[in-house]
C-alpha cells in the first residue's frame, strides 16, 4: 500500500502559508489535505463490493464494508505545516475504549475488510483500497491544488492582503 504521496511545485503556496497566522494556515492545509482525501475514499467507497447472496445469521448486512470506509485525520502524525489523513475501514473496537465509537457487530463493523483487500488462503484478493488510491491519485492532488487555489485567497483578502495569482 502506498505511504504517502508527494506533491512537488507547492513551495510558493508553502511560502505564502507560512506568512499566515498559524490558526489560518492550519485550516487552509487541513482542508485541503482533506479535500484530496476524499475523492480517495469515495473512490474507495464505488469499488468495495457488496455480498448479494443470502446473509448468514450473526454476519454483517450488505454494504457493511462501504458504510466502514471513511477519511480520518491523525492527530498524532500531524503538527504545524504537515497534516496527515487516513483512509481507513472502521473495525470492531471493544466498548468504551479509548475514544472508540464503533462497537462490535454494530453497522460499521467491517472486521474482514482485510480478507477481501489481501485475500486468504482460500480465497483470492479483491483489492479496492489500493486501486482506489491509484486511480483517484492524480484527482485527489488536482481536488487539493482546486481547494487550495479557492480558500486561499479568501483568507488573504479577510487579513487585508492584495493577493495576485502567481
Amino acid at each position: 500500500m502506498a505511504d504517502s504521496v508527494h506533491i512537488a511545485g507547492l513551495d510558493i503556496f508553502a511560502q505564502a502559508l507560512k506568512l499566515l497566522p498559524n490558526n489560518i494556515g492550519r485550516k487552509v492545509l487541513r482542508g485541503a489535505v482533506a479535500a484530496a482525501g476524499k475523492v480517495i475514499r469515495d473512490e474507495a467507497k464505488a469499488r468495495a463490493p457488496v455480498h448479494s447472496g443470502p446473509v448468514a445469521k450473526g454476519h454483517p448486512p450488505p454494504g457493511t464494508l462501504k458504510r466502514a470506509i471513511a477519511l480520518g485525520r491523525s492527530n498524532r502524525l500531524s503538527k504545524p505545516g504537515k497534516e496527515v489523513f487516513h483512509v481507513f475501514v472502521r473495525n470492531s473496537a471493544v466498548a468504551g475504549s479509548k475514544g472508540k465509537k464503533v462497537i462490535a457487530g454494530g453497522k460499521f463493523d467491517a472486521y474482514y475488510w482485510r480478507y477481501i483487500e489481501f485475500g486468504t488462503s482460500k480465497m483470492a484478493a479483491r483489492p479496492f483500497l489500493r486501486p482506489a488510491f491509484e486511480a483517484k491519485k492524480e484527482a485527489a492532488i488536482e481536488a487539493l491544488t482546486q481547494y487550495i487555489a479557492e480558500r486561499f485567497p479568501q483568507e488573504a483578502a479577510q487579513l487585508g492582503w492584495r493577493y495576485i495569482k502567481p
